[in-house]
């Protein structure tokens, strides 16, 4: 491969809205490795809905530029699809609730089988790489970031549970993307907006936050991202993403597969390491594929800047575009073909599995474990956009009226505990804590069949099998309804 060639290999770029041609024109004449799409690039029916032949018509193109210097193996596109509120692609593909349902569910084939069904919906549209699970051990409400979108607060769980969906996922043909070193569940900084700083030493790390990357490592996982975190016991004051010792960190756990970095537009990196230098330091600490720079066009001309001028060694890149043409070599040995007619689930499939899982997840901290938590009414209150509507028509389809009764208190992320005799954390469950109903329901989900979960529980027509996945106040890990 030429330098220009190499250096396109190691960059994963986003492009705003439909602007596809340009976007694909781009990819082949800088030899990208491939694009991510966000939620601005997935086309919509009249209807709001993701208009799926659009959007494999779409990745069919940026595919078709990515291989068009010839390269034999398969271009990347990739998605942010966890489940949850993190999740570029809604209905109609099946829409599931957030992560920390698999660490309440307590199941790893439930797990398992939730990343295929979630990866196989991606297949037909054109995708070949997820950026998920998030494996983040979360330290509970301190931890602003990650909160639900991590599957738990023990270390163990989310080393089993995390590895147990990406297999899913590679069963179904798609490459997992665990998330994201060193860890982000313990921080108390959104690196979206700033760079937050992880106090913890190496050894601390390696019981709590390592865990699951060590879990991944063992399991032969593909790709692990890391996270814009200074770890001042490895290197102060630079992000993990940008650090040559945190590079060499994860490598010590045994990781030989691709390496790549959170989004590189995000706050705690484009402040600190503008018009380029962000891609070229994160090249040179270790990274191996870099994720959305600001500017792919200056990022290319950085990392050939500096390969000329010695300061990138020429190995450096050798190394990461051979990693990252490796694994898709693999992929397209071991996969049917992103897009291939017939491979994959089609859009929706997911929903019975979906369903399944929050009815597992639903976890009751106080109040009855069997019968009927209300009479035949209830009314509703809180909640954000769409909670009580979706409530409602659940709870018609579980026999529940609503207008009377004691009342059921939605609280989303974020939300405040309120008034109500029975509140139902939708997120993390953290805001239970503080609330005074006497009934308090953890839900881990606010789509259609999370509410199904929620009303059959509410009418007595099913028990709450879930366990805390993380501590609420007094509530220890663990607790919930026994069998």
């Amino acid at each position: 491969m030429t330098p220009e060639e190499k250096a396109g290999q190691v960059l994963l770029p986003f492009f705003k809205g439909n602007q596809v041609e340009a976007h694909a024109a781009l990819i082949q004449r800088l030899h990208l490795a491939g694009s991510i799409i966000m939620g601005d690039n997935v086309p919509r029916d009249p209807r709001g809905k993701v208009d799926v032949a659009a959007m494999g018509a779409v990745n069919q193109r940026l595919r078709q530029a990515a291989t068009a210097d010839g390269r034999p193996w398969p271009g990347i596109i990739g998605v942010d699809q966890e489940g949850g509120a993190v999740a570029r692609l809604g209905a109609p593909l099946t829409e599931w609730p957030v992560p920390m349902s698999y660490g309440a569910a307590g199941s790893e084939d439930l797990t398992r089988q939730a990343g295929k069904a979630l990866a196989a919906e991606l297949l037909p549209l054109g995708f070949d790489l997820d950026f998920a699970p998030d494996t983040d051990v979360t330290i509970g409400p301190k931890d602003p970031t990650i909160g639900a979108r991590s599957m738990s607060a023990d270390p163990a769980v989310a080393a089993a549970q995390g590895v147990a969906f990406s297999r899913g996922m590679l069963d179904a043909g798609i490459l997992p993307t665990v998330k994201h070193f060193p860890g982000h569940g313990s921080v108390t900084t959104d690196s979206h907006l700033n760079l937050p700083v992880q106090p913890a030493s190496i050894d601390e790390l390696r019981v709590r936050d390592w865990k699951p990357f060590q879990a991944a490592v063992a399991a032969g996982l593909p790709v692990v991202m890391t996270g814009h975190i200074a770890v001042p016991a490895l290197e102060p004051g630079v992000p993990a993403s940008l650090s040559a010792p945190s590079y060499a960190a994860l490598r010590n756990l045994g990781f030989q597969g691709v390496a790549v970095t959170d989004a590189l537009n995000m706050g705690a990196v484009e402040k600190q390491y503008p018009a380029g230098a962000a891609a070229v330091k994160a090249l040179a600490a270790g990274a191996d594929l870099l994720l959305m720079p600001e500017d792919v066009e200056q990022a290319h001309a950085a990392i050939l800047q500096a390969l000329a001028a010695g300061s990138l060694p020429a190995a450096r890149l050798d190394d990461a575009a051979r990693r990252v043409a490796t694994m898709m070599m693999w992929h397209a040995r071991t996969a049917a073909p992103a897009g291939t007619p017939g491979a994959g689930a089609p859009a929706g499939s997911g929903a019975a599995l979906s369903a399944k899982v929050s009815a597992a997840a639903v976890t009751v901290l106080s109040g009855p474990c069997h019968g009927p938590l209300v009479p035949g009414s209830v009314r509703v209150q809180g909640g954000g956009p769409g909670d009580r509507e979706r409530f409602e028509a659940a709870a018609a389809r579980a026999g529940l009226a609503v207008g009377s009764g004691p009342v059921v208190n939605l609280i989303g992320f974020g939300g405040t505990p309120g008034a109500g005799d029975i509140a139902v954390a939708l997120d993390a469950p953290w805001p239970l804590q503080d609330s005074n109903a006497p009934i308090k329901l953890a839900l881990y989900g606010r789509n259609d069949t999370a509410f199904d979960a929620l009303a059959a529980v509410l009418a007595g027509k099913a028990t709450a099998p879930g366990k805390l996945p993380a501590a609420v106040g007094p509530y220890p890990a663990g607790t919930g309804c026994t069998p």
